[in-house]
């Protein structure tokens, strides 16, 4: 019997999930699925059916991701994708993936983004590498700003009640001004971040009030360890944002001022942040990038309309071979997207246009690692400037 593609039935969202819980060494519980329920319509989980069974799933989480230029744009993001081993390299993951863009496509959703736990496989499908990012392990000792001027008054808050009412409203004002980021519903907030990572200490919701106003939050766990009445606490921060640079400024002060502390860590932040600025020793930060974000292109058109462009304009022969509906020459100019017959600037594939989508890489840089070709002498030149970005993108959540 050949394999098929479907959605799933309310009653198969267990089955649909147990391939990639395979992979975390256990199965999905019956209160981790019914809180999944409340932030993952069934409709938009597939699963791969081999004679009757489950043996492959795949989900796509719906909210709007920031793009240059401020747009809140429909994305699917990708998630819970697993085939168990027993069916490996026998076409479900393609025919998920498949499945998946082409329901994307039908429902308008612009592009695709998920995190990869192996980068390489989603590249095969169209995805390109969008985002970088870096974990840190600061010791303690060498946690030393320029200054040390306090900024605003910091408090702790307990009650989930009283922190879906206030770091919502924090989140919802810098979300649209960073490309990367995608918006929250109140169940995300329950489910996702007031419950992810349970290991370790208690989660602790700190803000930082300026003029009685909430402007900062962070997310953080103590992870208590003492050795010969040493101190070997971590202060592990899951997140931490602020409304400007101040806020978020006064925000890392709390977190970098807690006592009884031998190591700050952070996960997911940008390359561009301020923290390498503010360490006097940037080094001692132990900076690890990793891959961030990756970013599909379901319909091209619609994705670089809602893009803010520069000036000029530029031919782009784009191949797609996984998603068809979008391999065409494509004039991108400020404010337009279209087909064309023109001659061609610049002649690339689909997943390395998605890497300069946000912003995170360069046309210059692609051009550098072979990815495009220049088919005209200055495209590269004209089309950074067209798809050019002030700040990297960034997620501060992987989901």
């Amino acid at each position: 019997m050949a394999l098929e593609v479907r959605a799933i039935e309310p009653k198969e969202v267990a089955s649909a999930l147990a391939p990639i819980w395979h992979y975390f060494g256990s199965r999905p519980e019956p209160d981790q699925i019914e809180r999944l329920g409340t932030i993952l319509p069934v409709e938009r989980m597939l699963a791969a059916v081999d004679g009757g069974r489950i043996v492959g799933g795949a989900g796509a989480y719906q909210f709007d991701t920031t793009v240059p230029g401020g747009a809140q744009v429909p994305t699917a993001g990708v998630m819970a994708v697993g085939v168990l081993p027993t069916h490996r390299r026998r076409g479900a993951l393609t025919a998920l993936m498949r499945k998946q863009l082409a329901d994307a496509h039908e429902r308008g959703e612009p592009i695709a983004m998920l995190f990869a736990s192996e980068g390489g496989i989603y590249s095969r499908f169209g995805y390109g590498l969008a985002s970088l990012a870096g974990d840190i392990e600061l010791p303690k000792e060498h946690a030393r700003l320029w200054d040390d001027e306090p900024l605003g008054q910091a408090r702790l808050l307990e009650a989930d009640e009283e922190v879906l009412e206030i770091l919502p409203g924090i989140y919802d004002r810098v979300q649209p001004e960073t490309v990367g980021m995608f918006t929250r519903s109140r169940e995300w907030w329950k489910v996702r971040r007031l419950r992810q990572g349970q290991q370790g200490g208690q989660q602790m919701r700190a803000v930082i009030e300026v003029d009685g106003v909430p402007e900062a939050y962070a997310l953080y766990r103590l992870n208590f360890e003492v050795n010969h009445m040493i101190t070997e606490t971590s202060v592990e921060v899951g997140e931490a944002l602020g409304t400007s640079p101040l806020a978020l400024d006064a925000i890392w002060r709390f977190l970098l001022s807690i006592d009884w502390v031998a190591r700050i860590d952070a996960f997911w932040l940008p390359l561009d942040h301020p923290l390498l600025q503010w360490i006097r020793e940037p080094r001692r930060m132990r900076f690890a990038v990793l891959e961030a974000l990756w970013v599909r292109f379901v319909d091209v058109g619609a994705a670089l309309i809602a893009r803010r462009l520069g000036g000029g304009e530029v031919v782009l022969d784009l191949r797609d071979e996984f998603c068809p509906w979008n391999a065409a020459r494509w004039r991108v100019a400020n404010g337009s997207a279209d087909r064309t017959t023109a001659p061609a600037d610049l002649r690339l594939n689909v997943e390395a246009l998605a890497s300069v989508y946000l912003g995170g890489f360069t046309f210059e840089g692609l051009r550098w690692a072979g990815r495009l070709e220049e088919l005209k002498p200055g495209a590269v030149a004209r089309a950074d400037v067209l798809f050019g970005t002030e700040r990297l993108p960034w997620c501060p959540e992987i989901f």
